[in-house]
C-alpha cells in the first residue's frame, strides 16, 4: 500500500491549491480526480467555459458597441454553435496545460481514477488500466473532499441533452436555439440566460423567489433585472415548475404552477446543484453528507468532525465561487501541516458573470440595517462618467456603503461592464479598514470606471454633511403652514 501525506480528492480550484500548496510545504501528495483531465468542474463545465462562453457571446455579438451603432449592429452577422464551442475549447487546452505543468513543477503526482474511502486514511481508487477496471488503496495522514458539485436532476424533469438540458450538458454542447426558457434564476441559471439574451435570443427566466440574487444588495440586483426587462428578456419571477411536457412538434412545453405555459425550442434547467459525494462510500470514515450531499465542516480550518479529513470547495455549500474555494484549499494544506493560515475576518468578493455582471464585498444595506449600524449610501452611474460615456455604456452603478460616524468602507456593490475587476479597489480599503477619505482625497486616472469611486465617494461625502443636528434646526426653522394650509411667508 502506497503511502502519502496528502489524499486530495478532486481536481478542482480547491483541491489543486491545496494539493500544491502541500507539495510546496515539502510534503507527498497525490490528487485522485475521476476526470481524464484535471481542472475539476471549474474548468470542465463551470466557471471557465461558461465565462469563455460569456466573453465569445459578447465579442461576436457586438453587444458592447450598441449603444452607438444601434440595436442592429453585429459584429458577425450569423453566429452558430461552432462560433461557441471552438474558442471554449481553446481555452479549456490551455488551462490543463497550465494546471499540468503546475503539479508536474511541484511534485503533486496525479491518479485518474474514482476514490472511495476504506478507513479515515485510507482511499480505494478504481481505474482502468489496458482496458480493463483495477482498484488499488492507498493510505494518507491527512486527506481533502474536494470532489465539486453535480447539478441537481429531479426524476420529473425530462432531459434528454437534445432539448432539454442541466447546466454541465448545456455548456458541453453549446448551441444557439430560437428560444430558451431557464429555469433557475441563481447564479449559473442567471449567467447564462443573459449571455444568450445578449446573443439576440430571446429568453424567458423561471425562479420560485420574487427576488434575485439575495445575498447581494438588493439596488444592485434591481438595476439588473430593469437592464434585463428593457432588452425584452421575460422574467417569471414568484413562478414554480410544475412539469415539462413537449409539443406535437416535440418543442418542450414548460407548465407553471399558477397554470401558464412557456413554450420554446429549448429549456435549460439551473435550479440548484449537489454535491458529488454519492460514491464516496462517507460512511467507511464516519461522515456522513445532507440530502444536497454537502460537509459540514468548521468554517475556519475546514475540517470535518473526522480531524484528519478535510472539505472544501462547493462541496461545503455557500458561497461555491472558484476565488473562495482556491483560498480554502490553502487554508486546509496549512491547517493540516502546521502553518498558521490567514485571519478569517477578510472580506471576499462576490461575483456574478451576468450581463451586465456584478460584483460586490462587505455589507449590504439589508445586512447594515439588520446590524443595527447608522450608515449612508453614495452612488455612480457610469453612463454620467467620461469613460462610461466613451465606451457608450447606459447599465451600471457602483455604490458603496459607509459607517456614518466613522465613515469607514463597510461595502462595496457594482453592476455594470467590469465589475468584477472594479470591486478589488474597494475591497482593498475595505479589509484595511480604510474610510471613504481615501476616494475623496486621492487622484484616479481620467478617464476611467474607476473614477466612479470618487464620484460615489463626493456623493456619500455630500449626504454625511447632514447631521442630525443640522436637521433638526432646518426642521424648526420650517414656515408652519396657517389655517389656509398655505405656508406664511417669511419675515
Amino acid at each position: 500500500m502506497v503511502h502519502y501525506d496528502f489524499i486530495v480528492l478532486g481536481a478542482g480550484p480547491a483541491g489543486r491549491r491545496a494539493a500544491i500548496q502541500a507539495a510546496k510545504l515539502g510534503k507527498s501528495v497525490v490528487v485522485v480526480d475521476d476526470r481524464a483531465k484535471v481542472g475539476g468542474v471549474s474548468v470542465h463545465t463551470g466557471t471557465i467555459p461558461s465565462k469563455t462562453l460569456r466573453e465569445t457571446a459578447l465579442n461576436l455579438s457586438g453587444w458592447r458597441e450598441r449603444a452607438f451603432y444601434g440595436q442592429g449592429y453585429r459584429t458577425r452577422t450569423t453566429i452558430c454553435s461552432d462560433d461557441l464551442d471552438q474558442r471554449i475549447g481553446k481555452t479549456f487546452d490551455y488551462e490543463v496545460a497550465v494546471l499540468e505543468h503546475q503539479f508536474a513543477r511541484n511534485g503533486v503526482q496525479t491518479i485518474n481514477g474514482r476514490g472511495s474511502f476504506v478507513s479515515p486514511h485510507e482511499i480505494a481508487v478504481r481505474r482502468e488500466l489496458d482496458g480493463s477496471f483495477v482498484e488499488e488503496v492507498i493510505k494518507a495522514d491527512k486527506i481533502l473532499i474536494s470532489v465539486g458539485t453535480r447539478p441537481f436532476r429531479p426524476a420529473h424533469i425530462p432531459f434528454n441533452k437534445t432539448n432539454v438540458f442541466d447546466s454541465d450538458n448545456f455548456i458541453l454542447q453549446p448551441q444557439m436555439p430560437s428560444s430558451l426558457t431557464v429555469v433557475g434564476g441563481g447564479v449559473i441559471g442567471l449567467e447564462y440566460a443573459t449571455i444568450f439574451s445578449a446573443l439576440d435570443i430571446p429568453v424567458t427566466l423561471i425562479e420560485p423567489n420574487e427576488q434575485l440574487l439575495p445575498f447581494m444588495d438588493k439596488e444592485i440586483v434591481d438595476h439588473l433585472v430593469q437592464s434585463m426587462r428593457e432588452r425584452g428578456m421575460s422574467l417569471r419571477l414568484g413562478c414554480s415548475l410544475s412539469y415539462i411536457h413537449f409539443s406535437e412538434s416535440g418543442d418542450p412545453i414548460c407548465q407553471l404552477a399558477d397554470g401558464r405555459l412557456i413554450g420554446s425550442k429549448m429549456v435549460l434547467f439551473a435550479a440548484g446543484r449537489e454535491g458529488a459525494t454519492s460514491s464516496l462510500n462517507l460512511k467507511a470514515c464516519g461522515l456522513e453528507a445532507d440530502s444536497r450531499g454537502r460537509l459540514e465542516v468548521d468554517r475556519t480550518t475546514f475540517q470535518t468532525n473526522v480531524p484528519n479529513i478535510y472539505a472544501a470547495g462547493d462541496v461545503i455549500g455557500f458561497p461555491s465561487l472558484a476565488s473562495t474555494s482556491m483560498e480554502q484549499g490553502r487554508a486546509v494544506a496549512c491547517h493540516a501541516f502546521g502553518k498558521a493560515i490567514a485571519a478569517d475576518d477578510q472580506k471576499p468578493p462576490y461575483g456574478v458573470y451576468a450581463v451586465p455582471e456584478l460584483s460586490s464585498v462587505g455589507m449590504t444595506e439589508a445586512d447594515a440595517q439588520q446590524a443595527g449600524i447608522p450608515y449612508e449610501c453614495g452612488i455612480a452611474r457610469f453612463k454620467e462618467t467620461s469613460r462610461g460615456h466613451i465606451m457608450g455604456l447606459e447599465a451600471g452603478i457602483l455604490k458603496l456603503i459607509c459607517h456614518r460616524e466613522t465613515r469607514k468602507l463597510i461595502g462595496v456593490h457594482v453592476v455594470g461592464e467590469g465589475a468584477s475587476e472594479l470591486v478589488h479597489i474597494g475591497q482593498a480599503v475595505l479589509n484595511l479598514g480604510g474610510t471613504i477619505d481615501y476616494f475623496v482625497e486621492n487622484s484616479f486616472n481620467y478617464p476611467t470606471l474607476a473614477e466612479g469611486y470618487k464620484v460615489a465617494a463626493l456623493d456619500l461625502w455630500n449626504r454625511l454633511q447632514v447631521t442630525p443636528a443640522a436637521a433638526d434646526k432646518d426642521a424648526a426653522a420650517e414656515p408652519k403652514p396657517g389655517r389656509s394650509g398655505r405656508k406664511k411667508k417669511a419675515a
